[in-house]
């Protein structure tokens, strides 16, 4: 998947990687539930992520089911961000989240202990 997902198409993925296999009915009924979307606004966002490669629909019973990972999306969401707004330098992103000062000692341990890991791999 190479397209940005959009914030109603990540109400959708959500939905199926906390569920597995929807159906396009219940998705729109969950979505109606939570956001308040009507059937026609959910299943445009279904098609619009179907038509990504985030989504595959199988019949019968208009099936939905997630074909990227919740991590393939993260990582893409986060390597734009850093594209966007750090000039694709992920240590001017980690600079800057450390320098504001909002990351507690507890997530700067975790940070380390993650990048220890990472370097023993």
């Amino acid at each position: 998947m190479d397209e940005k997902l959009f914030s109603s198409e990540i109400r959708v993925m959500e939905l199926l990687w906390k569920n597995g296999e929807m159906s396009a009915k219940e998705l729109a009924a969950a979505l109606a539930e939570s956001v308040g979307w009507s059937k026609t606004t959910t299943y445009t966002v279904i098609k619009k992520c179907i038509d990504k490669g985030a989504v595959i629909r199988t019949e019968p019973g208009f099936i939905c089911k997630a074909a990227v990972s919740r991590n393939e999306v993260c990582e893409n969401e986060a390597f734009e961000l850093i594209d966007r707004l750090f000039g694709g330098s992920p240590d001017l992103l980690v600079s800057a989240l450390i320098g504001s000062g909002k990351i507690s000692p507890e997530e700067l341990k975790k940070l380390r202990e993650t990048v220890r890991s990472m370097e023993e791999e």
